[in-house]
């Protein structure tokens, strides 16, 4: 029987992974559905998914897709699969235990009480990171900072991949114009939502690095950001931000 919620966990080469971290979701005490959304992993992910869909019957779901085409594409895809779904809260979470999968139970909280997006946040309550090196750290926080001075954006960990949505939310923006695919994508996201009017609310989480598999975190992506949020703003100047869901 379908839940209420689903995880979208994008992947690509996450065998060493994605078996302990659907068996993870899958015994949280409240009930969450998850979606794969593969790119083409040649060490076998899909296939370990699709043995697991034998367990956990009408509860995992995977979208296999053809090479690497980027960590937005993937997640665009997740929503569109949530929405046709009816979802109510939508989900983005790694595989690779980066997110703790308890706090999944904690952003769908925040969502029932008011917020329209719950971001899983590292800066929220100090700096919450562990297994970066420090330049990594300082990278991520000022570049929050960045990010904050040049959009307006009011949120403290404004590249956060860890994040609920309340189903109007992906209703709303027009997920065919989001143009970004690498980790411009996450800021973009969380601007669309806030330039909207949404509510959104940053939980406080401990984020730890991944201890098994190969970061995807490339110059090339973060040039992507650093870029991308001047085009954002840019955007926004002559954009219409005009709520356009309709109520189920």
């Amino acid at each position: 029987m379908q839940t209420d919620s689903l995880v979208i966990i994008p992947t690509y080469n996450e065998i060493e992974n994605i078996e302990a971290i659907i068996r993870k979701v899958m015994s949280l005490p409240y009930p969450f559905d998850i979606l794969i959304v593969d790119d083409g992993s040649p060490d076998g992910t899909a296939l370990k998914v699709e043995e697991l869909q034998l367990l956990f019957e009408n509860r995992v779901h995977i979208l296999k897709r053809k090479g690497k085409q980027g960590l937005g594409t993937a997640y665009i895809a997740g929503f569109r699969f949530a929405l046709e779904k009816s979802y109510e809260f939508v989900f983005e979470m790694d595989a690779d235990f980066s997110h703790n999968p308890d706090d999944l139970v904690r952003l769908r909280e925040a969502c029932l009480n008011g917020a329209d997006m719950a971001v899983g946040s590292r800066y929220v309550s100090g700096v919450n990171v562990v297994n970066w090196p420090m330049s990594r750290v300082l990278m991520s926080y000022f570049s929050g900072y960045y990010v904050r001075f040049i959009t307006g954006l009011p949120v403290m960990d404004t590249t956060a991949g860890f994040k609920c949505y309340r189903r109007k939310v992906l209703q709303t923006i027009p997920l065919d114009k989001v143009r970004f695919v690498g980790y411009a994508f996450q800021i973009e996201m969380k601007f669309t939502t806030w330039k909207y009017g949404f509510n959104v609310v940053e939980v406080p989480i401990i984020f730890t690095d991944r201890t098994k598999g190969v970061s995807k975190m490339s110059t090339k992506i973060f040039k992507e950001a650093v870029i991308g949020v001047l085009q954002m703003k840019i955007d926004s100047l002559f954009r219409n931000y005009k709520v356009n869901y309709l109520e189920e």
